[in-house]
């Protein structure tokens, strides 16, 4: 499923690039978009920069427009 199709489906401002903020217990990681794949976002996290991780659109993600698209 392509990002075009997740932000549909989700009601989701999610693209390439995009900064996102993921919950981890009391830890918040941050991170940004590469890609789409199965339904799923991969973001490269900041704190493990080697591979990029699946995530479910809605679960424990917060996404961070930034000022210039406000």
């Amino acid at each position: 499923m392509s990002l075009p199709r997740i932000r549909e489906q989700y009601g989701i401002p999610a693209r390439r690039g995009m900064r996102v903020e993921y919950a981890e217990g009391d830890r918040r990681l941050l991170g940004s978009i590469t890609s789409a794949r199965g339904g799923r976002i991969y973001v490269r996290l900041d704190a493990y920069p080697n591979e990029p991780m699946p995530f479910h659109p809605t679960v424990d993600l917060r996404y961070i427009e930034s000022a210039a698209s406000l």
